[in-house]
């Protein structure tokens, strides 16, 4: 994996001169760094396949893999945003919200709660829209306004909730057009296009960060803000660019769960950004700012949901999942504290 640009210098001079050629150890410690939590996923394999011998058999690990795509997406997202130095709490609503919408405006009057406005071939293309003008308000309202981000994206989380409930009338939306659901039923060479997706969104977030100028400048941001604006980095636009693009990954993930569970709920979404920022944390990006990658995050959700599916083949109740993950938040804070002098805060 390429190695992160965490901080920018306080030096404008410095910040904006080329990053200085990786070495080999240092490129070795950064490929260390995003393989971290590899380890703790064999040794989770091999439980899961001790507890039940289902749990290494494809279909299984192909549920695993689509099951997770969805909410990877909304983790990679937030990773970008978390990189940059904000937050985005709204994410989680926006996956909701945005197929929502689509399936409020698609579906035909009295065949599942819709309006059938527009016709099925729209249903995309709504989504992707809704995603966009969520990150164009968040952006506004953060970078244009300077408003704090949490507080911004909280209320706007409130907000777009309560949107989807209001259109839904609490009610689910079914019969969606086949072109909705296309993203979470296709499949593509033997295996769920969702899951095919996720690798490729995954691939072009590693190349996005680790060897483009975009990337080097949402590290330099998240480290230092200050020294990114006198290093001649347009901080606004990357800023706008990133809360954009974060909020069209969560919608996107939110049609690909649609697609699959062929209804959207009221409440899609609720309470997965807590397993976004476990999953983040644990892959090693800081809520500081200006560290950590999208393979680092990738295997912290991985992680999370093979430790899932490991409990649910044991037969453990679904309530004490959520515990562990906010058990495993508070062990990885511990280990960041003792091994890298600094906890992820």
């Amino acid at each position: 994996m390429p190695e992160a640009v965490t901080t920018a210098t306080g030096s404008a001079t410095a910040a904006a001169e080329p990053p200085p050629r990786r070495t080999t150890g240092r490129l070795a410690v950064a490929r260390l760094r995003d393989l971290a939590l590899v380890p703790a996923i064999v040794l989770i394999a091999i439980v899961g396949q001790i507890v039940n011998p289902v749990f290494l058999q494809p279909d299984n690990l192909i549920n695993i893999g689509q099951t997770m795509a969805e909410i990877a997406l909304l983790v990679l997202a937030q990773t970008i945003v978390l990189i940059a130095g904000k937050m985005d709490l709204s994410l989680e609503s926006t996956f909701g919200l945005a197929p929502g919408v689509a399936a409020w405006m698609t579906v035909a009057v009295g065949a599942g709660h819709g309006t059938g406005l527009l016709s099925g071939a729209w249903s995309i293309p709504i989504t992707l829209l809704v995603g966009a003008l969520i990150g164009i308000a968040n952006a506004a309202l953060i970078v244009r306004f300077g408003l704090h981000g949490f507080i911004v994206t909280l209320g706007m989380l409130i907000v777009l909730r309560g949107l989807l409930t209001g259109i839904s009338g609490g009610q689910t939306f079914f019969n969606l057009p086949e072109s909705m659901m296309y993203p979470g039923t296709a499949v593509w060479l033997g295996v769920p296009a969702s899951i095919w997706i996720c690798v490729i969104l995954l691939a072009a977030g590693i190349v996005l960060l680790g060897y483009t100028g975009f990337g080097r400048a949402l590290y330099a941001i998240g480290g230092n803000v200050d020294a990114a604006k006198a290093a001649g980095i347009r901080t606004d636009r990357v800023l706008w660019i990133a809360l954009v693009g974060a909020s069209v990954l969560a919608a996107l993930g939110g049609l690909m769960l649609s697609g699959r569970l062929a209804s959207v709920a009221a409440s899609q979404g609720n309470g997965a950004i807590f397993t976004v920022f476990a999953a983040a944390v644990i892959g090693g990006v800081s809520l500081n700012g200006g560290k950590g990658t999208m393979f680092g995050a990738f295997t912290g959700i991985l992680l999370l949901f093979m430790i899932q599916n490991v409990l649910t083949l044991a037969g453990v109740p679904a309530q004490w999942i959520g515990a562990l993950n906010g058990a495993i938040i508070i062990v990885a804070l511990v280990v960041s504290r003792i091994t890298g002098g600094k906890a992820q805060e």
